[in-house]
């Protein structure tokens, strides 16, 4: 019987660890497009290189996030016409985007400020 609740106890614990594990993935994910959309809205003609360095990321990831949002259409990336080497490109955010943007942002606020409250009552214990 104890082996048995024992096991019960190991799979729940699994579980919450695989679920803790997802949502901070996503969580991560979530700050890193916001970050890319901050970069973008500040700066629409930065190049790929710098925006990497800036954020932190390779430029590997940093180009794997950046067609990722352009297929959910939140990014589109055009290059200059004028331009003869044709590998200067513009980032711009679209509605989609600009709403995604809003959204990250309102959502990052938020887990600052439930964590804020949950340190203060650490706080004070």
């Amino acid at each position: 019987m104890l082996y048995v609740i024992n096991l019960t106890v190991q799979v729940m614990n699994v579980k919450f660890v695989q679920k803790m594990n997802i949502k901070n993935k996503n969580s991560t994910e979530n700050q890193e497009d916001l970050n890319i959309l901050r970069k973008i809205h500040k700066n629409p003609d930065i190049t790929q290189r710098r925006m990497a360095t800036d954020l932190g990321l390779s430029l590997g990831k940093l180009n794997y996030c950046l067609v990722k949002l352009k297929e959910k259409g939140v990014i589109k990336i055009k290059n200059f016409a004028k331009n003869p080497k044709k590998i200067k490109y513009i980032y711009l955010l679209t509605p989609k985007g600009i709403a995604l943007k809003t959204k990250l942002t309102v959502n990052f606020m938020k887990r600052k400020m439930i964590e804020y409250d949950e340190l203060k009552k650490e706080l004070k214990k």
